[in-house]
């Protein structure tokens, strides 16, 4: 039977439903919002697998073409491997829905959430975080919700609530948020140079939208909402953990505090192998002593994160040695592949990027085919996280939903402060490889691609610099770190990056491990990013503080040329042959826009001249009783046809070639000839009248 509840969202019905579609699966929601429908199902296995102590959770986010009666481009007309769009909405959906599982539960968990219709002017993706917890909060999952996805935008100074596809375009904002009725768990999204206070007014804003929401799955849920899975207590292995800690606890301050990540990590792993060796004596016979071991191991890592948060709010430091607020040392190097358009290394601690950018032309652009038609993106970025950058070797099968994830964080970061197609004619690439990581290689390739950018000649508007920030929560206590380094990621209680420019911020990824944090500890951390990141921008500042005034000389050389747009076909001729031609002979790429506009890239000086020349000359109009030097291009009896300008040839009557009478033009004449003419007339269809005696 149809259950059903409804809230009003922008003046329109905004409704959850249950109990028609997809019966079989532990929870499924149909969520609808004007012609916006999205099925979400959740599903949880019934036992865990053995010895494992990870949650398994996967959701799949996918955009069917049918939703806005597209059909698939390419040969293959059926949706295939998942877009990047697709990847990155399921990695927005999963981060606020992870932390609200208890910390015990390890069965697997699958969640799909398909739009199955739209009418191309709202995007599903953000929805489907409230159409997922709505999911599970129907169903018998220990789910600890409900959560909640907004997008907030501003346009002319206002905030807009779930804006269209219209509105973004106008926006200097574009804000994902999800949280619960209490706080905001997870931010995501890109800026036009926001200020911090700014940026918590948006935060706040959407907030508010994401208490309705929950709201609205709390009514439902109280309606149909299956007995939850009874989640056993976590085991007491209080005299295992007093054996581990009175073994290891004395050594595990003085390990973590050994400089350099490998040094750190073998002097706790050798610590580990010795509590439990001195414990596997212990057990002597015990029949238990294989399992109590790998209890033992987890506990070990459990008193590690204890010594690694004690000491930072004890003593005030970190494992490295840094205060709370330190920078690890930055070195940069400028200009470092001669044959690339532009590169650049940014090294932060022992995190090391190597960025290049590369110019192209139109034709580089990036193609996109999704539900909403094929789009084309003039800047993009790529980020590549091979195993050898932290020591490891492992299978590598190019970019994964991390790399991905981590590439589009650092476009969005300087996107902004991209120039105009019209200023800066060139598509632009840029590629982040990491070469080293131990912590925020997102915010290191933020940093790079814009002092690459700069390198290559591209008229950035700002630099653009990023930094990681964390938190360590104690009860009521808590720690803002500035710059964290992979330990502080793995045992903090958040990940919160914020990249941007001397003015502002132009983009941020808020990731919690916790169940939400205060607005007072939102606005601690942004306040000490952002003089983290004036720090990073004086460092970059002092390498190349402007862009350079010429693009590199590898670079294709770009110019551009108007003709009147009613003309183009003239350009392209029959079947594209004269544009051909004009590429064939100037060795150029040639492009014209529906308005008129020729774009000539080449690689050299010389053919872009080439193709400018034959493109004017070939709009140029002729003009009486003007003189001009052309090539005899064919002979008759009766005259010479010569080019006075590029595709445009007259006729020389034998009479006007020579002062004197002569019977046959190639007495004078032949082809190939250079002779300067003058034009006697032109008439009404456009044929040329030369003569050469009148010179």
């Amino acid at each position: 039977m149809l259950q059903k509840e409804s809230i009003s969202v922008n003046n329109t019905e905004y409704s959850i439903e249950t109990g028609v579609w997809a019966r079989q699966a532990g929870g499924s929601i149909v969520l609808r919002w004007n012609d916006l429908v999205l099925m979400a199902n959740a599903t949880g296995a019934k036992t865990a697998p053995e010895d494992i102590d990870f949650f398994p959770l996967t959701v799949e986010y996918r955009e069917k073409y049918y939703a806005s009666g597209y059909i698939p481009g390419g040969y293959i007309k059926r949706e295939a491997r998942p877009s990047e769009r697709e990847i990155l909405a399921s990695r927005v959906t999963d981060r606020p829905l992870r932390p609200l599982f208890p910390e015990n539960y390890f069965n697997e968990v699958q969640i799909f959430v398909n739009l199955l219709s739209s009418d191309g002017k709202m995007s599903g993706d953000v929805h489907a975080i409230t159409a997922a917890s709505a999911a599970l909060m129907i169903s018998d999952l220990p789910f600890h919700g409900p959560a909640a996805g907004v997008r907030v935008g501003r346009v002319g100074g206002s905030l807009v609530l779930f804006p269209n596809n219209d509105q973004l375009e106008k926006s200097d904002l574009n804000l994902t948020l999800a949280g619960t009725e209490k706080a905001v768990t997870m931010i995501e999204g890109n800026a036009d140079q926001l200020t911090e206070e700014e940026m918590l007014e948006a935060v706040k804003f959407g907030h508010q939208e994401i208490v309705r929401l929950c709201q609205l799955q709390n009514a439902l849920a109280a309606k149909v909402s299956k007995p939850k899975v009874e989640v056993p207590a976590k085991p007491d292995y209080s005299d295992l953990e007093k054996a581990v800690r009175e073994f290891a606890f004395p050594e595990l301050a003085e390990a973590n505090s050994v400089a350099g990540k490998h040094n750190r990590q073998a002097a706790i792993d050798s610590l580990r192998e010795k509590t439990l060796e001195s414990l596997k004596n212990l057990f002597g016979e015990d029949p238990e002593a294989s399992r109590k071991l790998k209890i033992a191991a987890h506990l070990f890592d459990e008193l590690e994160v204890e010594v690694v948060r004690d000491q930072i709010f004890t003593k005030g430091i970190r494992a490295d040695g840094r205060s709370l607020e330190e920078i690890r040392p930055i070195s940069i190097e400028v200009g470092v592949l001669p044959g690339t358009h532009g590169s650049a290394v940014f090294t932060r601690g022992e995190t090391q990027a190597l960025g290049v950018t590369t110019l192209g032309t139109e034709n580089a652009a990036q193609q996109s085919d999704g539900i909403e038609g094929v789009k084309s993106q003039r800047f993009y970025l790529h980020y590549n996280f091979p195993p050898f950058s932290v020591g490891e070797v492992r299978r590598y099968t190019g970019p994964g939903r991390r790399e991905i994830g981590h590439g589009k964080l650092a476009e969005n970061s300087l996107i902004s402060q991209i120039p105009d197609d019209a200023s800066f004619r060139y598509v632009i690439r840029v590629v982040s490889e990491i070469l080293e990581s131990n912590g925020s290689s997102s915010m290191a390739s933020v940093c790079v691609g814009s002092l690459s950018m700069m390198d290559a000649g591209v008229p950035l508007k700002n630099a653009v610099a990023g930094v990681a920030m964390g938190l360590i929560t104690r009860g009521e206590e808590f720690a803002v770190l500035t710059d964290i380094a992979g330990l502080e990621d793995h045992f903090g209680d958040m990940d919160f990056k914020v990249a941007g420019t001397r003015k502002g911020i132009t983009a941020f990824q808020l990731d919690l491990k916790v169940q939400g944090i205060s607005y007072a500890i939102m606005e601690k951390a942004l306040a000490q990013a952002k003089k983290g990141r004036l720090e990073i921008l004086d460092k970059m500042d002092a390498a190349i503080s402007a862009p350079r005034t010429t693009v590199s000389k590898n670079a294709p050389q770009i110019t551009t040329l108007k003709i009147d747009r009613d003309r183009i076909g003239e350009l392209i001729g029959p079947g594209g042959k004269n544009i051909r031609s004009i590429i064939e002979k100037s060795g150029a790429e040639i492009n014209v826009n529906d308005h008129g506009e020729v774009t000539i890239a080449a690689r050299n000086e010389k053919s872009a001249a080439i193709a400018r020349s034959m493109i004017e000359g070939q709009f140029a109009e002729v003009s009486e009783g003007e003189i001009y030097e052309g090539a005899v291009k064919r002979i008759e009896a009766y005259g010479a046809f010569i080019e006075v300008l590029p595709g445009k040839d007259g006729l020389c009557h034998i009479s006007k070639i020579a002062d004197r009478r002569i019977n046959d033009v190639r007495e004078v004449l032949k082809e190939g000839d250079i002779v300067k003419v003058k034009v006697i007339g032109v008439d009404r269809q456009g044929k040329i009248s030369l003569s050469i005696k009148d010179v």
